[in-house]
């Protein structure tokens, strides 16, 4: 019996910084599309929107932790040309295959620098982002990191937080599990996918994690293709 109520805690092929080769290309080639059919890159864009209108300048730095190949990197950078606004990108993962990956799909953007760091070393930025993103990386970690990586966040955010994370729901988790055995040729993601949901959060979830930490205002919202958009916006 599958448990929706809690998180799992089962470690994903992803976990595995040393994880290189043509599974981890095809992975994330295979990730890219998921991401586009369902819709979930629009969660990101949307968060930075309401940040970007509520804090106006000239120009901002938006720091992607947990990059992956760069998908939401060039989401994000395709949504700033549209809505003129000036945006430098900082992509940040802990497995450096990932980031020569990232690398090379995104050469074509001279508006973007990359770092191989860990989020759990202090102070893992040279100096703080305007926007902090994380797109479906916050479901890797147990509550007890979560909260020390949302509290890092937010200290090295000069403007707010948006996370884009799935929702724990056993409607997400038979879709995508129908959905990678029917399409997917990779084993990692017909592993990871499924497992992705279930290590995922529910409204309660995310309202424990929160009051946790101590902070008194975020905005949580629920996207279709089962997505949590959170928002922390610093004074």
């Amino acid at each position: 019996m599958i448990d929706f109520k809690h998180r799992s805690s089962e470690k994903e092929i992803m976990d595995d910084l040393a994880c290189d080769g043509p599974v981890l290309d095809q992975t994330l080639k295979e990730l890219k599309t998921i991401n586009k059919l369902l819709g979930g890159n629009h969660v990101t864009t949307d968060g930075l929107s309401k940040i970007i209108t509520q804090y106006p300048q000239a120009s901002y730095t938006v720091a992607d932790i947990g990059c992956g190949g760069g998908d939401m990197i060039r989401v994000m950078a395709n949504w700033a040309s549209n809505e003129k606004v000036d945006l430098q990108f900082i992509g940040v993962d802990a497995n450096p295959n990932t980031i020569e990956f990232a690398k090379n799909r995104l050469a074509d953007l001279k508006n973007v620098d990359f770092l191989i760091k860990n989020v759990f070393e202090a102070g893992f930025l040279d100096k703080k982002a305007d926007i902090i993103t994380c797109t479906l990386f916050t479901h890797h970690f147990t509550d007890e990191e979560l909260r020390n990586l949302l509290k890092s966040l937010i200290n090295q955010a000069k403007l707010g937080v948006v996370i884009n994370d799935l929702h724990r729901h056993k409607v997400a988790y038979y879709s995508i599990k129908f959905l990678t055995r029917l399409f997917s040729k990779s084993k990692m993601v017909k592993h990871d996918g499924p497992l992705s949901v279930l290590r995922a959060f529910s409204r309660t979830d995310w309202e424990e994690i929160f009051r946790n930490i101590s902070v008194p205002s975020y905005s949580l919202k629920w996207f279709w293709a089962f997505r949590w958009q959170v928002i922390v916006m610093n004074p």
